[in-house]
């Protein structure tokens, strides 16, 4: 074979896998920082801050100054967005405070307007019961009364009686437990009405979090559970843990108005969060981190909710525990749930 053949065949030499994956790295590597430089060049916020998003940390594993870098970028994407200037939050829990929630149940009228507030104060989608934090359940009462006694079902011929007899055996007899979530009375409370109002527990050992398999859901040292929305892969398994039915899930893109949008957010809390994730009540962290209290309790007309520093014995939360019959619900699940109900 002459020499000009032998050439000729190097050159039509079938490539080896490692040089194809030498190569497509190479092509990887550099198209990846082609498109970064790009996008950092681009005018299209949206486009350069949600790329940066899709390769930063688990929040909770972020530096601080990881953190501020990401909370600044989404100031900028969100304040584009919604034509409004956004904050994002990033402060963290304060040492010596366990946050606790407490409501009457006996106080409580049904009227919702917690739930409407959570709503505007916290960003959720508009027009869309599913996704509401807070559900109000709305039971019917009974009691047992002579003239509802019946006669007893199916009559027997010849006798006074039928076979099943029974006072009320077709009637509410205390406090039904299976309840309405979505009732329109013309006013409330309602006669025959008990409500139960129903939203995260915060729980001390929190079912949702020993299950998620990316840790996007975590306790934080104020007794807050969060969801880092950015690390929600959209499993759901945390909402079929919990046994308080107090996560929701974003099937479709939220509806949330520009107008309507509530610009100061927390990067744990009330920003906006979007298709695919799950969210919660964060007892209004964007507020209670701050001093202040929850947007349901500023807004409840009766005064049904307290809220609080359980690790403070002069604090309303403690009092009511000191001084009420308390309960908390489904106790026997042991996941200690900081939500109490108490009456006077």
């Amino acid at each position: 074979m002459s020499e000009d053949q032998n050439k000729l065949q190097e050159s039509v030499k079938q490539p080896t896998r490692r040089d194809f994956l030498r190569r497509t790295g190479e092509v990887s590597v550099a198209s990846f920082v082609g498109a970064a430089g790009l996008l950092a060049n681009a005018k299209d916020v949206q486009a350069t801050t949600t790329w940066a998003e899709h390769f930063q940390k688990n929040y909770r594993l972020m530096t601080d100054q990881e953190k501020k870098e990401s909370a600044e970028r989404l100031e900028v994407r969100y304040s584009e967005e919604y034509g409004k200037k956004v904050t994002v939050d990033t402060s963290d829990a304060i040492d010596g405070v366990l946050f606790g929630y407490a409501l009457n149940i006996q106080k409580c009228i049904g009227c919702r307007r917690c739930v409407k507030a959570c709503v505007k104060e916290n960003n959720q989608s508009r027009n869309n019961t599913q996704i509401e934090w807070i559900r109000v359940i709305r039971m019917e009462k009974g009691e047992f009364l002579k003239e509802n006694m019946p006669k007893g079902y199916p009559p027997v011929e010849g006798e006074e009686y039928g076979v099943q007899v029974g006072g009320n055996a077709y009637s509410p007899a205390g406090v039904v437990l299976e309840g309405k979530h979505y009732y329109q009375p013309e006013k409330v409370p309602e006669k025959e009405a008990f409500y139960f109002p129903i939203q995260c527990m915060q729980c001390e050992k929190p079912p949702c979090v020993k299950v998620c398999p990316v840790r996007t859901t975590y306790r934080e040292p104020d007794g807050i559970v969060v969801v880092d929305y950015n690390w929600c892969i959209g499993c759901r398994m945390c909402i079929g843990a919990c046994p308080y039915w107090a996560r929701r899930f974003n099937w479709g893109e939220p509806n949330l108005p520009k107008e309507e949008m509530n610009p100061v957010t927390h990067y744990l809390g009330n920003r906006p969060r979007m298709k695919g994730v799950v969210e919660k009540c964060t007892f209004c962290i964007q507020r209670t981190r701050k001093g202040r209290y929850t947007a349901c309790i500023e807004v409840c007309p009766v005064g049904a909710r307290k809220f609080g520093n359980l690790l403070d014995p002069d604090s309303e939360i403690r009092k009511v525990l000191d001084r009420k019959r308390v309960f908390r619900l489904k106790a026997e699940a042991n996941t200690f749930p900081k939500f109490f109900y108490f009456v006077d």
